[in-house]
């Protein structure tokens, strides 16, 4: 019920019908009485965590209110009224709460980080600031699908500080995508006040070095909100261009309520009391004489018991149960892979980068919405001239220069990816990934799993030393994505399969980051077949057959195994793995079967290399099998040096002769 006699926030009614009033009043009533419910329950132990909205609720319910309904909202923590005003069933949202499978995320996230597409949100990470780049992405599709419609991301005035905040917004306004930025600046990052988050007055000021439209607005009042969001919403629907949008409000509670808000001055909460956003728009509509006490009553009578009658139903539920089999299949969309086999009667001469582009090429044919995305890949062609002559193809729409950033471009990827489209983004070179690291380990590999959404990305990745290029343009770090759940990591190494998985990779609806070794660009050729094929990812191959011992390598190493065993004239299988998440141990297990010895070869560096876990598994698995232990070569464990002289004994060229002559005498 009211508090006020009056209200502090100033309403402008205008342009408001009373039907239109009422819906805002229940649409932010209802997420103050599931907070308030909640608290009791964690209290209670029966929710584990709990992070409040209270006192900016009229920011997430104007917000969502004003929007399209199949429009994607990107909202965080302390956004309940999202939820609730997308009529997100109440028993599923209790069950999430409480680690339940009927839940949104069947147990496997926490709070408010999930999604669900069916009502058009798109669930948080920890890390706040990818979400901005998401939205981004979501924008550009509406943007190419000619779509009237907008994107919105709710951050927080620290997730501000965060380098996504500025590669997202930069790349938004170079590309005029209609994108809302919503920065709810409630005056406390966790427990860190603005004045030590920022310098500047107010955080929309920013928007003026980005060359966008920026403003602020209070966020405790509903009106104020929803006739800001509208009004936007029009404009970008017919002139594409983001916006910044700082709502000034504050949280009543703690960051979470462990947290409590003892650093919080009183005189800050007494003043803001005053301006609660419920309290507030309630007594407004009692003194317009658009609803009465009695109304008011009647309300959340029905609201309460629609709160315990869903949380029943929850409460009701079993805890959550599954098995090793389910965990395991979530991690990745579904996939029924039809294999395409070339026609080997017609092929012709290929080099490793040519095999690449035709692959590109082909696919950019046959999936008219997928995307390419990098630093100088449009005009110049890319910094190895792989998309060179494709922006006269396809045109500027579908082959994109991207800003001077890594993580942006991959969470773009990830938002295109939300609406039903491919897209590819290249490294300039592997060592680059380090700045889009984020995204690819903790938003493109964990989104099927945590929510059921997919990222159809493919991060293409110019890797690989034996160039003299040194330490940040030469780094083999596939083991870093190998080591991930959710990712598929393809490494050709040879022109036929480049050209073969990488159409396989674009087929694939999960998130494939594929090597291709720099080194064999223009210095391999090979036959390859013509037309559209693919090669199955998860599958490895016979490199060469033989029965003294067993090979295990990919890329680049395929070629030194073979040159070696042709040196040393010595009768070795050689398995060139192609993929190395998922690998295939079937092939393995078979080779090491026949031959009873094998070694390990790789250019990655040996401390935590993918050798380990192969020669691991090979000793847990077929120990009765082997005459000899399983051995590994790899790179030194330093960081790849520049000096052509250094670089050869970085590399495990040398030492592999010595080691696999000592497996064989073994």
């Amino acid at each position: 019920m009211s508090t006020t006699q009056a209200s502090v926030i100033k309403f402008d009614r205008n342009g408001f019908s009373e039907e239109k009033l009422l819906q805002l009043y229940r649409n932010i009533l209802l997420p103050r009485m599931i907070e308030e419910k909640m608290l009791k329950l964690l209290r209670q132990g029966k929710v584990s965590k709990w992070f409040s909205g209270i006192g900016q609720e009229a920011i997430a319910v104007g917000v969502t209110t004003a929007m399209d309904t199949d429009e994607l909202i990107f909202p965080m923590h302390r956004n309940l009224g999202v939820f609730t005003t997308r009529n997100m069933p109440l028993d599923q949202l209790f069950a999430q709460w409480q680690g339940k499978m009927s839940g949104f995320s069947k147990g496997r996230e926490r709070s408010f980080h999930f999604g669900s597409l069916e009502y058009g949100i798109v669930g948080m990470i920890s890390h706040l600031g990818p979400q901005l780049s998401l939205a981004a992405g979501v924008a550009l599709a509406h943007k190419l699908n000619g779509e009237q419609k907008i994107s919105l991301a709710f951050t927080g005035e620290g997730g501000t500080s965060e380098g996504e905040f500025h590669e997202a917004l930069n790349t938004a306004a170079v590309w005029k995508l209609p994108v809302i930025f919503l920065i709810e600046n409630n005056g406390y990052g966790l427990s860190t006040p603005t004045s030590e988050q920022y310098v500047c007055e107010n955080l929309a000021d920013r928007g003026i070095g980005y060359g966008m439209k920026s403003l602020i607005i209070d966020g405790n009042n509903i009106l104020e909100v929803y006739k800001t969001i509208a009004e936007l919403s029009e404009l970008m629907k017919k002139d594409p261009q983001p916006v910044l949008l700082e709502c000034k409000t504050f949280r009543m509670r703690g960051h979470e309520e462990a947290s409590g808000t003892k650093y919080v001055p009183q005189e800050l909460m007494d003043h803001w009391a005053v301006k609660d956003p419920v309290s507030n728009y309630e007594q407004f509509l009692l003194d317009e004489e658009i609803i009465s006490e009695e109304e008011i009553l009647s309300i959340r009578k029905e609201y309460k018991e629609l709160i315990e009658e869903n949380l029943a139903i929850a409460d009701a539920e079993p805890p959550v149960a599954s098995s090793y089999e389910k965990e395991l299949v979530d991690v990745y969309a579904a996939f029924d892979f039809h294999e395409i086999s070339p026609d080997h009667t017609k092929g012709r001469e290929l080099r490793f980068i040519e095999a690449i582009t035709e692959g590109l090429n082909l696919a950019m044919q046959k999936f008219p919405q997928l995307i390419l995305m990098g630093q100088d890949i449009a005009e110049y062609g890319g910094a190895f001239k792989v998309t060179e002559g494709f922006v006269k193809q396809y045109g500027n729409d579908r082959v994109r220069n991207t800003t001077l950033c890594e993580s942006a471009i991959i969470g773009i990827a990830l938002g295109l990816s939300l609406k039903q489209r491919k897209s590819m983004v290249e490294m300039q070179f592997a060592d680059f990934v380090t700045c889009g690291f984020n995204q690819i380990v903790n938003n493109l590999a964990k989104i099927h799993y945590r929510w059921g959404a997919n990222a159809d990305v493919v991060v293409r990745m110019p890797t690989g030393a034996g160039v003299g290029a040194g330490p940040f343009h030469s780094q083999s770090n596939e083991a870093w994505f190998a080591h991930t759940p959710g990712l598929k990591v393809v490494y050709p190494s040879n022109p036929a399969d480049a050209k073969g998985l990488l159409l396989s990779s674009f087929e694939d609806p999960n998130p494939v980051i594929f090597f291709e070794h720099k080194g064999l660009y223009r210095s391999l050729s090979g036959m390859v077949p013509e037309g559209y094929y693919t090669t199955p990812i998860g599958k490895a191959a016979s490199a060469r057959q033989g029965t003294q011992a067993t090979i295990i390598t990919y890329g680049m190493g395929v070629h030194w195994a073979l040159h070696t065993a042709e040196e040393m004239g010595v009768d070795v299988e050689i398995i060139d793995l192609r993929t190395l998440l998922p690998i295939d141990f079937d092939t393995i297990a078979d080779s090491v079967i026949k031959t009873n010895r094998v070694i390990i070869l790789h250019e990655d560096t040996m401390f935590g290399g993918i050798g380990g876990e192969i020669s691991a598994w090979i000793n847990e698995n077929l120990f009765k099998h082997l005459d000899a232990p399983v051995m590994r070569c790899a790179s030194l464990d330093t960081p790849v040096p520049f000096a052509i002289e250094l670089e050869k004994m970085f590399l495990p060229t040398e030492r592999f002769k010595e080691k696999l002559q000592e497996l064989l005498n073994y």
